[in-house]
């Protein structure tokens, strides 16, 4: 019972840990996908949180199904050897895209919360990075099953923090006259779309290792029901900062007002959290291209740091502002299609 509870927390830490990355924990992307709705946002994270628990669940559960040790298995099998090849190319994209946002992101943490220019904090990250890459990643998990209940605990304290500000309720009901309702009704689709199309390069993988369909399924829901609290807390929260769309890091900004004494202890964990995802992400673009090329991996983690450093010198705001909505709406044929399948 014990080694099932603890296999299944595990794979729901790595679950999470590969969705909460630079945009999930600074509470960008969720203003960008749910709070700027206001009321509808949270309604479209109920929503959300129900397709991370099934579906996030079923990825994993058809990967054992057909012995799928990559998300590249996983992609034949629901497009078909026509379509699957351009499909994994535009995943391989799409996970560098992410990348980019990620160690953006991190440069975003040291400029608006530490006062260090952003360009030093994203070559400081990818030095740091390129030396964890060396050294291998069997800490990450370790990382990933401090960091989750960290983020929860952190989103739950927010929350807690700011409901009992004055006119809160009317901040929560509150829905602007500006809001494009069409956008509010697929948002939901297109944020689970993105997160899981891309969360499939290592639930695919870590249900391959488990192989056990029993902690397989107790996972991924706890998994989805713990992504479904940290993004209706942070939600409830952020709803309430002034000026929210004018922040690259809103959730240190309520952070540092409402809990002023565990601001640098929520950096600490946003950029862990952010660290942690980007050499995730690293390893398995290394992985994907270590078939078509024969390159020292080190060679490639330096070539794919330097190709996400060039990136990541737009803004983080307009990075994920763009890029996420739209690799939303490619990962919705994906979903779609997982949708269809039979475990």
């Amino acid at each position: 019972m014990r080694s099932k509870l603890s296999g299944a927390w595990q794979i729901a830490a790595v679950y999470v840990g590969t969705v909460v990355g630079a945009g999930f924990a600074t509470g960008r992307e969720i203003i960008e996908f749910f709070t700027k709705y206001g009321f509808i946002g949270f309604l479209s994270i109920l929503l959300a949180g129900y397709l991370f628990i099934v579906l996030g669940t079923k990825i994993m559960l058809l990967s054992v199904s057909i012995n799928a040790k990559t998300y590249e298995e996983v992609n034949n099998h629901l497009f078909g050897k026509r379509w699957s090849p351009f499909i994994n190319i535009l995943f391989f994209v799409m996970l560098f895209g992410v990348t980019a946002v990620m160690l953006s992101g991190a440069g975003a943490v040291f400029e608006e919360q530490v006062g260090v220019p952003k360009m030093i904090g994203v070559a400081i990250t990818a030095i740091v990075a390129l030396i964890v890459l060396h050294n291998g990643i069997k800490g990450l998990v370790v990382v990933n099953m401090l960091v989750v209940p960290s983020m929860i605990m952190f989103s739950v304290l927010l929350f807690v923090q700011v409901i009992g500000t004055p006119g809160y309720f009317q901040d929560f009901v509150y829905i602007s006259n500006e809001i494009n309702y069409l956008k509010s009704i697929i948002s939901p689709f297109l944020y689970s779309a993105f997160n899981l199309a891309l969360a499939q390069a290592v639930l695919v993988p870590v249900a391959y290792e488990i192989k056990n369909p029993s902690i397989i399924r107790s996972g991924g829901v706890l998994g989805g029901i713990c992504l479904t609290l940290i993004l209706l807390t942070s939600h409830l929260s952020l709803i309430t900062l002034p000026n929210i769309l004018e922040y690259d890091i809103p959730s240190a900004e309520l952070m540092k007002s409402v809990a002023t004494p565990f601001y640098w202890v929520f950096i600490f964990v946003i950029y862990g959290e952010i660290f942690s995802s980007l050499v995730g992400n690293i390893f398995g673009l290394e992985k994907q291209l270590q078939k078509y090329i024969n390159v020292k991996s080190m060679s490639i983690f330096l070539a794919l740091l330097l190709a996400a450093y060039l990136v990541s010198l737009i803004q983080y705001r307009t990075l994920l502002s763009v890029l996420y909505p739209l690799f939303g709406y490619v990962s919705l044929v994906f979903l779609l299609l997982l949708f269809r399948s039979k475990e």
